[in-house]
């Protein structure tokens, strides 16, 4: 059953630790019993073709298991999700591919029950104040929105509704993904990999706490009050609990709908710069990155002209702090690319880890020329910037330059993958986010100079 929006809708999401635990070691069970006969069965098999029907193997084994984890619905989709987004150091491509269709499932549950819920969570009295709109603006995997209308003064609100049992199966769930995981052979478990499992761990509970998701909220609205290029909804404490987080409505557009898109290229390249300037402030002034690069966080308002284009800032579940012994090199490893700083480079890298003293000169110097490209859009000297991705007047072409495809192909050429270990855990989360930051710059089809931007938060105290 759908509602207008499209929305599938169920009456309950199963989330009783005994029932989701033996569907997910049964799934894992039958898969391993079927990933041992394939290997028996492809002892004799050369080379060539072995790895070939392990691929399709491993294909179908995790089509099977992302079928049997999305009947569960609820918090064990979001982990696959995030293991979609985060994985790709821990798991094989084959299998992050399938996950990925974890994105596209959404599922809101009947309004009786989002009431019942609403009703236990405000009580009867606080509820009374609202009208609600039945039928969910948005859904995810932890919950639904919906819109409502405060009676006694018209204001507009969203209520995102986490949805019933789900905090109580976060820990048990993410245990039982694991698990099936190691049953069904796809995974090594290393130090590096129950690391990871714990960041996973730790960020869903914090997705699923919404009274700190309004704290953290209410924490770049302050931040942002003065900056008119940026919205950040108001808060209402007295209809929000730790299940549900009650928001002004702020109406938008996508990034990818047509009326952002037709905009002309100045009022682009302005939003573009406001999101990029975005990035820098969690990055170097505050440590604090929203790492969720989901197009769905933001929304567009359209002024009159590009002086009233503003940005809306939603959904804060995903914000991360990040401690001064990472951050502190990670700033200082980009410093050290924009100023053609070898050595800082280098010490940085140490300090994450990343290069060590036994790692050949020339590893070192392939390093050193990625990180240079990684922060390519932004440099000062565009000496070695292919000149295609720069226009006449020196602005870069974000759309054109196809730089997270010329990084992998450089990496693989000079072989700097096979010394690098998996980098730290918040390093994996972090590197989504300058993911997220790329594809939304090329998605607007940015053309900008930033280069003096960056270098005032580099030269910051």
């Amino acid at each position: 059953m759908k509602d207008r929006h499209g929305n599938h809708v169920v009456s309950r999401i199963k989330t009783g630790s005994i029932e989701r635990r033996l569907h997910l070691a049964s799934a894992g069970l039958f898969a391993g019993g079927r990933m041992a006969s394939h290997m028996a069965a492809n002892l004799l098999t050369g080379k060539e073709k072995k790895q070939e029907r392990r691929k399709q193997a491993m294909s179908r084994q995790a089509t099977f298991l992302v079928a049997e984890m999305g009947k569960l619905k609820g918090s064990v989709v979001k982990i696959g999700q995030m293991m979609a987004l985060y994985g790709e150091h821990f798991l094989p491509d084959e299998v992050t591919d399938v996950l990925h269709t974890f994105e596209h499932q959404t599922t809101a549950l009947k309004w009786p029950v989002i009431r019942r819920t609403l009703r236990e969570q405000l009580g009867a009295e606080r509820l009374a104040e609202l009208r609600i709109d039945r039928v969910p603006i948005g859904t995810a995997s932890l919950g639904q929105v919906h819109r409502a209308v405060r009676i006694r003064d018209g204001k507009e609100l969203c209520l995102k509704i986490q949805y019933p049992g789900v905090s109580e199966a976060v820990d048990s769930d993410l245990n039982g993904v694991t698990q099936l995981l190691r049953l069904t052979r796809l995974i090594k478990v290393t130090g590096a990999f129950e690391d990871w499992l714990k960041e996973i761990r730790r960020m869903l509970h914090r997705e699923i706490d919404y009274i700190l998701e309004a704290e953290t909220t209410r924490r770049f609205a302050e931040r942002l009050a003065d900056d008119p290029r940026f919205v950040v909804p108001e808060v209402f404490p007295e209809y929000c609990t730790k299940t549900v987080l009650a928001v002004g409505y702020e109406p938008g557009y996508g990034i990818t709908s047509n009326e952002v898109q037709q905009l002309s290229q100045e009022r682009r390249n302005s939003i573009s710069s406001g999101l990029l300037d975005l990035f820098f402030k969690e990055m170097f002034s505050w440590h604090e990155i929203q790492t969720d690069p989901n197009f769905g966080n933001y929304r567009i308002q359209l002024g009159d002209d590009v002086e009233r284009d503003r940005i809306v800032l939603l959904d804060f579940g995903a914000v991360n702090s990040y401690p001064p012994g990472i951050m502190n090199p990670i700033n200082q490893v980009i410093a050290g690319s924009w100023y053609g700083e070898r050595d800082a480079i280098i010490n940085g890298s140490v300090e994450l880890e990343f290069l060590n003293e036994q790692m050949p000169e020339s590893i070192r110097d392939a390093f050193v020329t990625l990180c240079n490209m990684m922060i390519e859009p932004v440099l000062g000297n565009r000496e070695g910037v292919p000149e295609h991705v720069l226009d006449e007047h020196g602005c870069y072409l974000w759309k054109e330059s196809d730089l997270p495809g010329r990084i992998a192909r450089k990496a693989t050429k000079s072989a700097v993958s096979r010394y690098f270990k998996v980098p730290p855990k918040e390093f994996i989360f972090l590197n989504r986010k300058l993911m997220g930051v790329y594809t939304f710059m090329s998605v607007l089809d940015a053309r900008l100079d930033s280069s003096e931007m960056i270098r005032g938060y580099l030269d910051q105290p």
